[in-house]
């Protein structure tokens, strides 16, 4: 073969190896972003376990895309953080000051495992967080005692979290997701809030709205708010790879915000600039992203249940 036969596919070579680079790279980057934060989990085993949901789960689609999810894990984590007693156990018994990206990856372990977990590793996960609440307890800055494994918010926690999610999921996956199954997810979730020991959790979006209208007078923009919020907006992922893409997710989550949190945290005087900016900065990263993780949680789990078992 001649040296300009050999040329082309020298190029395709190249092209290929950095591609995987790339990939890998990423994929490193997100799951340095998503993980660490708990028990190693084994998605792939035993086969055919369905785990909690099951493939045909709405929540298994929800869940399932890398981008939504964190911009919608920054959005519940500003949410919650406007709750003071809420806000009191992560001030007293938390690293987030010095490792805010920590609290995210436990997050993010714990949604990952009870949803695409095989059923002992996410029954194991809920009996671990249930037993960590236990021990989260004190005084808020104005008196009132407070303890993490408080049904009423354990609820507040939930809500914040699952409004989130549905709401990234709508913004930047299926906007066409319908009503009916929106509720589906919302009663889906709603079984692992009560099986920490949440009460009155809404399971529909009507039930959300109605909530967060009836908790708006118990929430506050405190200092503490207002410092975890200068904290999570300054923290960058390790490797500058990922930090364009992580400060694009952080100003993405407060998009997300419903607009009553946007104003009481101070962000609603360039809400439209930041609207225009980084809608379309995260539907042109999201892709990205799911091309690097060819190996994400949702698929290995996807071929566990497929998998006969016996």
């Amino acid at each position: 073969m001649s040296d300009q036969a050999r040329q082309p596919d020298n190029r395709a070579s190249f092209a290929t190896l950095v591609a995987k680079r790339v990939r890998s790279r990423l994929a490193a980057g997100v799951t340095h972003l998503t993980s660490g934060g708990g028990p190693s989990l084994d998605y792939s085993s035993p086969p055919g376990d369905p785990g909690l949901f099951g493939p045909d789960a709405v929540c298994w689609k929800v869940h399932a895309d890398f981008t939504s999810m964190m911009t919608g894990g920054i959005s519940a984590l500003l949410l919650q953080a406007l709750h003071p007693l809420a806000l009191a156990g992560v001030w007293d018994h938390s690293s987030f000051r010095t490792d805010i990206l920590g609290r995210l990856r436990r997050t993010a372990t714990f949604i990952a495992g009870t949803t695409y977990g095989n059923q002992r590793d996410a029954l194991a996960l809920i009996e671990r967080v249930k037993q960590i609440h236990l021990g989260v307890s004190g005084t808020a800055p104005d008196g009132r005692p407070y303890c993490a494994s408080d049904p009423a918010l354990l609820t507040w926690v939930h809500v914040a979290e699952v409004s989130s999610f549905l709401t990234a999921h709508l913004y930047y996956v299926n906007p066409a997701l319908s009503g009916e199954a929106q509720d589906q997810y919302l009663a889906e979730t709603a079984r692992i809030a009560d099986m920490l020991g949440a009460t009155g959790i809404p399971r529909s979006r009507a039930e959300i709205d109605a909530y967060l209208i009836a908790m708006q007078p118990e929430l506050e923009a405190s200092s503490r708010t207002l410092e975890v919020v200068k904290i999570l907006m300054n923290a960058r992922p390790p490797g500058a790879m990922m930090r364009p893409a992580g400060t694009l997710m952080l100003n993405a989550g407060v998009d997300l915000l419903p607009p009553w949190a946007k104003s009481m945290l101070g962000f609603d005087t360039f809400a439209g600039v930041r609207r225009a900016l980084v809608r379309p900065g995260v539907r042109l990263v999201a892709p990205v992203m799911r091309w690097a993780l060819v190996n994400g949680v949702s698929k290995r789990a996807r071929r566990r249940v497929a998998t006969p078992h016996g």
